[in-house]
C-alpha cells in the first residue's frame, strides 16, 4: 500500500518538476487548456444562436399558418377572419347536431364534393360533456381534401376532426386509371353550449 502511495507521490512530483523546470511546457499546456475552453464557449454560443434562429423561423411559420402576414396582425383581429361563434348554436342538442351537419355538408359542397351518408351522434357519451359528434361519408377530388380539412378546422364554430379515413380507388383489372375522386369518412365534433 505504501509502495502505491509513494509511486503516486513520485509521479506527481515528476509532473510538478517537469512543469516548474520547463516553462515552455507549462505555457503550452495553459494555452491548450485556454484554447479548448474558448472553443467550447464558442460552440455553445453558436448553438444558442442556431436555436434562436430556428425558433424565429418556426414562429414565422406559425404566424403564416395562422394567417398573419408577417405577424403584423394581432390575436384581436383573428375572429374577424372567421365570423361566427365558437360554439355550435341551437336551443337543443338535436338542433346543434343539425347545425353541425349543415356546416360540414356546406364545407364538402364548397370544395366540389358530395355527401354520401351522415350520422349525427346526439345521444353518445360525449354529449354529456357538451360535445356533438358527426360521422360523414363523402366523395371529392383528392386535391380538395386539404381545403376541406382546413375549412372545417379553421372556421367557426370550432370543429375538430376526430376521424379521417381515406379510400383511394383502385385501378381496374383492365388497366384503367382510377378516377381522381376519393371516398372520405370524416368524424367531426364540436362543442355545444346550452342556452342559459
Amino acid at each position: 500500500m505504501s509502495n502505491a502511495m509513494s509511486s503516486k507521490v513520485a509521479s506527481g512530483n515528476a509532473v510538478t518538476r517537469a512543469l516548474t523546470g520547463s516553462p515552455l511546457i507549462a505555457i503550452s499546456l495553459y494555452i491548450a487548456i485556454a484554447g479548448g475552453l474558448l472553443l467550447m464557449a464558442g460552440l455553445s454560443i453558436a448553438d444558442v444562436i442556431a436555436h434562436r434562429q430556428a425558433l424565429a423561423e418556426t414562429s414565422d411559420l406559425l404566424d403564416q399558418l395562422r394567417g398573419r402576414k408577417g405577424g403584423a396582425r394581432n390575436a384581436a383581429t383573428a375572429p374577424a377572419d372567421h365570423p361566427g361563434t365558437p360554439f355550435l348554436e341551437g336551443p337543443t342538442v338535436t338542433v346543434a347536431g343539425a347545425n353541425l351537419l349543415q356546416r360540414v355538408a356546406a364545407a364538402v359542397g364548397n370544395v366540389g364534393g358530395s355527401v354520401q351518408s351522415s350520422q349525427v351522434d346526439v345521444a353518445g357519451a360525449q354529449t354529456k360533456d357538451g360535445l356533438v359528434g358527426l360521422v360523414l361519408s363523402c366523395e371529392l377530388e383528392q386535391p380538395a381534401l386539404q381545403k376541406l380539412l382546413y375549412d372545417i378546422e379553421a372556421g367557426m364554430p370550432f370543429l375538430f376532426v376526430d376521424q379521417l379515413d381515406i379510400q383511394v380507388p383502385q385501378a381496374t383489372a383492365l388497366g384503367d386509371a382510377p378516377s381522381g375522386r376519393v371516398r372520405v369518412i370524416l368524424g367531426v365534433s364540436g362543442q355545444w353550449q346550452a342556452a342559459k
